[in-house]
């Protein structure tokens, strides 16, 4: 009976202090977006929230396209998981049509069965294949025909930049990155290309933020803004910034640091792939 007791009590215990922790890293983000919304209206981290993506990158997406518009609504990812947590679900939501590559052949088994109609009606396209700087250009050709994509969302947790870089059958007005915030603002890092890379969750991975701002100048694109958690970062075609964004467009401006601890925020239930084919389309 004092064992059963104590066992209750501990499980009462756990399950308070979780969600205290879940309400202080709450409290956190939103002092740290109400501060940057004060300080600097136009810099993106303040307008970051969660509906599918890691963190809060679909907020700041959408701001983005908020300011500079929309042309054809098509995007490109590459490393999209199961479907459930990335930076373009929200979009097929929103009626957005576009390609996924993933190279897992369980994690795309489960997006065939959870977007079945998006894929049918050709809004959705799924490819299942490890994306290289020699078949990239391929792949993307293979479904999407438009040179002119609204966006274009890398996060492979390695090569990224390396791919990136063979890019040439589309011109993305806007590119998401995962960079590698262990290395601050001003440090320019990549990766070495290894086509056998498998990311052991070490901070050897991706590319600094200033490699990512000196690789995109010159292919035309500029840092506006990195989200608050300190793992996208978000780049615009310089035809496209007029004054919608805030200067200078550099790392040291935008830069934000890791801040993985913040992560699970918003809170929510969990993700179901049933969730998209039992929505009531208006």
């Amino acid at each position: 009976m004092i064992i059963d007791r104590l066992k209750k009590k501990i499980g009462f215990l756990s399950d308070l202090l979780s969600k205290s922790s879940v309400a202080i890293r709450r409290a956190r983000y939103e002092e740290l977006k109400n501060e940057k919304l004060k300080s600097a209206p136009k810099a993106l981290a303040g307008y970051g929230y969660k509906v599918f993506s890691q963190s809060d990158e679909d907020g700041i997406i959408n701001e983005i396209f908020r300011r500079i518009g929309l042309t054809n609504k098509t995007f490109v990812e590459f490393g999209v998981g199961d479907g459930l947590e990335n930076n373009t679900v929200a979009l097929v939501y929103e009626g957005w049509s576009g390609l996924w590559i993933e190279g897992s052949g369980n994690f795309c088994e489960r997006i065939g069965r959870g977007f079945a109609s998006a894929i049918s009606s050709g809004q959705l396209r799924v490819i299942n294949s490890f994306v290289t700087p020699e078949n990239i250009n391929e792949l993307i050709s293979r479904e999407i025909k438009s040179s002119e994509i609204d966006l274009l969302s890398v996060d492979i947790d390695g090569n990224d930049a390396h791919v990136f870089d063979k890019i040439t059958c589309i011109n993305p007005r806007v590119i998401v990155f995962e960079y590698n915030a262990k290395f601050g603002p001003s440090l320019s890092y990549c990766m070495a290309f290894d086509g056998s890379y498998a990311w052991k969750k070490t901070d050897r991975f991706g590319a600094s933020l200033k490699y990512f701002e000196d690789l995109l100048r010159g292919k035309g694109y500029s840092c506006v803004g990195c989200n608050i958690v300190g793992t996208n970062a978000f780049f615009v075609r310089d035809d496209l910034l007029d004054d919608h964004f805030l200067a200078p467009y550099t790392s040291e401006k935008h830069f934000e640091p890791a801040r993985y601890e913040l992560v699970g925020l918003p809170s929510g239930h969990p993700c179901s792939h049933d969730t998209f084919d039992t929505r009531l389309v208006m």
